[in-house]
């Protein structure tokens, strides 16, 4: 739960297909302890914790002797939650946030709104990239999965365009940092923000 002046949430989800729980502080330092099961979506995670400088706690297991989708899924979708709680009213936050991020040859664009109107946009990904297998775990199709599961259970805007990429990991990474550089700016507070950055008083 997350009170005036503390942006932090912890949020818990159990189902028959995975047990989630998330911890979050958007002040943080980018400290991240994460266990997913899912050796890729850690590291992809902890990129996201590490460039957000939000302090992420998650533990999460599941069925992935079936698929990891499941257990991939429902994390984002609590971590996509625990955002939202923390974010709290929003006020004083700078709201928009975009970035451009390179890694060797892939280059992804996120461009963010925390608007609290839901909506995913995802373009770019080169031919095939759906269908890679990376790590032994986790497939291409699962990055769209992820970023959307965030937004619309987080409130927000997010548009992310994929301009370059050859490397299935690097792809994927250049986005979840993308991401990261994007969330950092627009949740963050601006001194000269009062209240609510919206025309219509709420967002």
């Amino acid at each position: 739960m997350s009170e005036a002046n503390d942006r932090t949430a912890s949020v818990e989800r159990s189902t028959s297909e995975s047990t989630v729980s998330v911890a979050i502080n958007l002040d943080g330092s980018g400290t991240a302890d994460i266990e997913t099961s899912v050796p890729f979506f850690d590291h992809m995670l902890t990129a996201l914790s590490r460039h957000s400088l939000i302090d992420m706690t998650i533990r999460s297991s599941g069925d992935t002797h079936i698929d990891v989708h499941h257990t991939v899924e429902d994390t984002a979708i609590v971590l996509g939650e625990a955002l939202r709680i923390a974010l709290g009213d929003k006020a004083g936050i700078s709201r928009f946030g975009d970035a451009t991020v390179p890694l060797d040859e892939a280059l992804a664009q996120a461009i963010v709104d925390v608007s609290g109107r839901p909506y995913f946009v995802h373009e770019g990904e080169p031919a095939g990239q759906e269908y890679h297998l990376i790590g032994g775990h986790f497939t291409g199709s699962l990055t769209r999965h992820v970023l959307e599961s965030l937004a619309y259970h987080a409130g927000i805007c997010l548009h992310m365009r994929v301009l370059a990429g050859r490397d299935p990991h690097h792809i994927v990474e250049a986005q979840f940092k993308a991401l990261a550089r994007a969330l950092r700016a627009a949740v963050q507070p601006d001194p000269r923000v009062q209240g609510i950055p919206s025309t219509k008083g709420a967002l």
